[in-house]
């Protein structure tokens, strides 16, 4: 485990009362490391104990927030289906399975056309969510140049559709315009158990700065993977740590009431 005595982010983290805060996490990068590809990820028994016991141990207070969607994300830490934030804020779950959409999918013909990519290199993965389209290029980082003209022409022939382009860690990914997560735990935050806590955030990259940019107004604390971030309460050093932080939370946690 990451524990060293005295790290000053696992003694403010492992402070949390669970009684009075809402855990939100994001998954890529920050409680399961970056693989080859979206689907080259693992996500391990002790982490899926962790998240099971926070739940339990919070009333129902966790969510993830993530960029994949929902679905993708049950399937990836199944058994569980948690409170869930997916597609970049386009849809929302809360705990009595009540699912909200926020955005329209993307046409299929556009995203035919930034599909397309994939000739570009055989390195480069296509990652359809429907509400967007994103292409990874962490296996063939000399054709990011490349790929970001492809969009722009896509983008250019569908000029009267609304998208903006979203960067993140060796990837491009076009979607619609007004949503963001941070807007969507915005929303959160209003449903129960969720509202009345102090939002606990935790992410890793520029995808995430919406959350961060929003966590002030709504009182929350913000801890960040490898990064620095204005405003943060903690940087923690890898997503290993962030897992060993969790399992103490779960480990040594109070029952929320």
């Amino acid at each position: 485990m990451h524990i060293i005595a005295n790290d000053p982010v696992m003694d403010i983290f492992s402070g949390l009362d669970l009684k009075k805060i809402a855990l939100l996490l994001d998954v890529d990068g920050t409680i399961v490391d970056i693989g080859p590809s979206p689907n080259e990820v693992h996500v391990s028994d002790t982490l899926l104990r962790s998240l099971a016991r926070l739940h339990e141990l919070s009333g129902g207070a966790i969510a993830l927030v993530s960029g994949r969607r929902i679905g993708d994300l049950d399937r990836l830490f199944s058994p569980l289906a948690l409170p869930s934030i997916g597609g970049h804020g386009a849809e929302m779950r809360i705990n009595d399975g009540e699912t909200f959409y926020w955005a329209k999918p993307l046409p299929i013909d556009l995203r035919r056309r930034l599909a397309d990519a994939a000739g570009i290199g055989p390195g480069v993965v296509v990652e359809d969510k429907d509400y967007s389209l994103a292409l990874h290029y962490r296996k063939t980082p000399q054709h990011a140049e490349q790929l970001r003209r492809h969009i722009a022409a896509a983008r250019t022939a569908f000029s009267a559709e609304p998208t903006e382009l979203l960067l993140g860690k060796a990837m491009f990914e076009v979607k619609r315009p007004g949503i963001s997560k941070g807007e969507s735990i915005r929303k959160l935050m209003a449903h129960p158990p969720f509202g009345g806590r102090t939002p606990v955030f935790i992410g890793d990259d520029i995808t995430d700065e919406s959350v961060f940019e929003v966590l002030p107004e709504i009182g929350g604390k913000g801890f960040s993977v490898s990064r620095y971030f204005p405003g943060l309460a903690g940087v923690f050093k890898d997503p290993a740590q962030v897992r060993s932080a969790l399992d103490l939370l779960a480990t040594n946690g109070r029952a929320g009431a």
